[in-house]
């Protein structure tokens, strides 16, 4: 399942639609040309609308919105982060390498660390299978947190999962053994409503601890009170892209897991 997902997964995303519907504007060009021409108006529409600003926006506020802590976070047992991509530090590489959501989402575990909120933190990643045989992004994040501050002896690593569900399984079980009830769930504000309702799916008393905002801390979204905001808003960039494909994949993958009933 989670090799079919990993395999499936570019191809919803707006870029590869695009690309899909030049190939075919190209091939049909001669042979049929109104369907060819369709679809390069609809591979140019797509890049138009889902590479703006104001359309990544909105699929990011739909998602951000829904966790938004209105309250400060209470006292828990545990604090629980979730990977999204952490390379080893294996030669020539000096350090450890993370990708910014995972950045994000380790300083604030810190954070909320420091301030007491819990005593124990467990960090959740494991490594795919048919990946090259590097340890697990538990690993690499435990490394970063103790760099950060965290005594080792307050970190628990959960290295057998590959995706969100495996997530909330396999952290099930460490709550389990310990007998830990209430967490603290850190990830990514777009991901926090997938992986909190598979937690709580779980059985486990989590509360969501969002962090790296994309709607609500971008400095991207332009003025929309002003023409000069808007027009500049509407012209596609990479990270406007970026944020919609992240979007589009979330609320394909809370539907799906709707779907098969582990929400």
């Amino acid at each position: 399942m989670v090799f079919i997902a990993k395999l499936f997964s570019p191809a919803v995303s707006p870029l590869m639609a695009v690309a899909l519907l030049l190939i075919g504007g190209i091939v049909l060009f001669y042979r049929k040309p109104r369907i060819a021409r369709a679809a390069l108006i609809s591979a140019l529409a797509i890049l138009l609308i889902a590479g703006n600003v104001w359309f990544s926006s909105l699929l990011a506020w739909l998602l951000e919105a829904r966790t938004l802590p209105y309250a400060p976070l209470p006292d828990a047992q545990a604090i629980v982060v979730l990977s999204s991509d952490v390379h080893a530090a294996i030669a020539p590489q000096p350090s450890v390498t993370l990708d910014g959501a995972t950045a994000n989402r380790l300083l604030y575990t810190a954070q909320l660390y420091r301030r007491r909120l819990a005593p124990l933190v467990i960090v959740s990643g494991g490594r795919l299978q048919w990946l090259r045989n590097f340890p697990p992004m538990s690993k690499g994040m435990a490394q970063v947190l103790e760099d950060l501050g965290v005594p080792a002896s307050a970190i628990v690593e959960e290295s057998r999962s590959a995706n969100t569900y495996q997530n909330a399984v396999e952290v099930r079980k460490i709550l389990r053994q310990r007998r830990i009830g209430r967490i603290l769930l850190v990830t990514s504000a777009m991901h926090m409503p997938r992986a909190l309702a598979l937690f709580k799916h779980q059985g486990i008393d989590a509360i969501a601890a969002p962090c790296d905002f994309t709607f609500f801390t971008s400095q991207d979204v332009s003025d929309p009170e002003t023409w000069q905001g808007v027009l500049i808003g509407l012209i596609p960039t990479s990270s406007s892209m970026g944020a919609s494909t992240t979007a589009l994949k979330e609320f394909l993958g809370i539907a799906l897991y709707r779907a098969a009933g582990l929400l």
